[in-house]
């Protein structure tokens, strides 16, 4: 069996153990309140975290991040053709008090990094994946610094949002993101019907979401989920050329 068909497989074989998972803990998420209460985009905004409500792993269907997961993206900034690895770290940090995941992100041109985000995921009980802050490094006399709009909930006035809801459906608004003046990006469900083929193969019944900031002057991107394998896609559909899919994903 050749190695991408071998990693197929074992997304397949972890896709039917997620359904299960779902399945038996559906009464808890079906009784849960929509991610538009838990992280409105409107109003005052201070969502309730509290640790005891948090498990340790991020396995929702749609965004799961397993230790060692690695995941590649190849794509286009502009004219420039980039790749985007993902690496689920074994690390955890903490942030409000619950532990996270880290998922080290790099960008690369032409066999070099120009970009590197280390990203702070956490699910909670009821299947909702939180966004809890990015340590995000930029590019200065060739060596990676820490950058101004880096972040974690708790610190400053910035608050996590959430990534993923646990149940999404269509017209779920939610916000992802709060750092005033650096990070506010917030997401709609559109559908959960989609179709589309990239490098890693053919998919439907696929999540798709808007996503947008007041920061970004209109600008909005559109990503493509595959339940058991995560996020498929992503393309600026309003703003600058700018579109990314996956071409590999192993463990």
């Amino acid at each position: 069996m050749s190695g991408r068909l071998s990693t197929l497989a074992s997304v397949a074989v972890l896709t039917a153990a997620i359904a299960l998972s779902v399945a038996g803990g559906s009464a808890a998420v079906s009784s849960s309140r929509r991610p538009g209460q838990l992280a409105p985009i409107h109003g005052r905004y201070a969502p309730a975290i509290h640790p005891a409500n948090f498990v340790r792993q991020v396995d929702n269907p749609y965004l799961f991040y397993l230790p060692g997961m690695r995941l590649r993206f190849t794509g286009v900034r502009g004219t420039t053709p980039q790749i985007d690895d993902q690496l689920v770290l074994r690390r955890t940090v903490r942030i409000l008090g619950v532990r996270c995941t880290v998922v080290r992100d790099t960008v690369s041109e032409h066999g070099h990094a120009v970009e590197r985000t280390d990203d702070f995921y956490a699910q909670d009980r009821d299947g909702n994946v939180w966004y809890m802050g990015e340590d995000s490094f930029e590019l200065r006399h060739g060596r990676f610094v820490k950058a101004s709009d880096s972040w974690k909930g708790g610190i400053d006035g910035a608050q996590p949002g959430i990534i993923m809801p646990a149940r999404p459906r269509p017209g779920d608004a939610y916000r992802q993101e709060f750092f005033p003046g650096h990070a506010l990006d917030r997401a709609r469900v559109v559908r959960l019907d989609g179709r589309l083929r990239v490098p890693f193969g053919r998919f439907g019944r696929l999540l798709v979401t808007n996503e947008r900031s007041p920061l970004d002057r209109g600008q909005v991107e559109r990503k493509w989920y595959a339940a058991g394998v995560g996020e498929i896609a992503e393309r600026v559909v309003k703003g600058p050329n700018e579109h990314f899919e996956l071409v590999s994903a192993t463990h």
